[in-house]
């Protein structure tokens, strides 16, 4: 999957629900099915180039949709700074000992337990 292909499909994800009917049916068919535009032409009962025209209006949209409230921007640092003070707890709990030792590896489990959900 090309890195335009997977921010499209984050895009779709957090977003997808703004776009209209159409446009999230074709997006989701093209980028989460992987299946070309003359297949969900065909599946969709419209034409390629309605296909493609859906496509690109949804990705303007989501695109737009991204640079006016950054929300998966903050999401991506918000993760990786759960995994950089999960990992900081790791360590802090690898040179300690007895319940302290406990406490940091329960917090960082905690922590990488909130990422995977995200």
């Amino acid at each position: 999957m090309t890195e335009s292909r997977f921010v499209q499909t984050i895009l779709l994800d957090f977003y997808g629900e703004l776009l209209t009917e159409k446009q999230r049916e074709c997006c989701d068919l093209h980028y989460n099915d992987d299946l070309s535009l003359s297949e969900i032409a065909e599946q969709s009962g419209i034409s390629r180039q309605g296909v493609w025209d859906n496509i690109r209006r949804a990705e303007a949209t989501l695109t737009e949709i991204e640079e006016k409230t950054g929300l998966v921007r903050r999401f991506e640092e918000m993760s990786r700074t759960v995994n950089e003070v999960g990992a900081g707890l790791k360590s802090l709990a690898e040179q300690t000992e007895g319940d302290t030792r406990l406490q940091l590896l329960k917090l960082s489990e905690q922590l990488a337990a909130l990422n995977m959900k995200g």
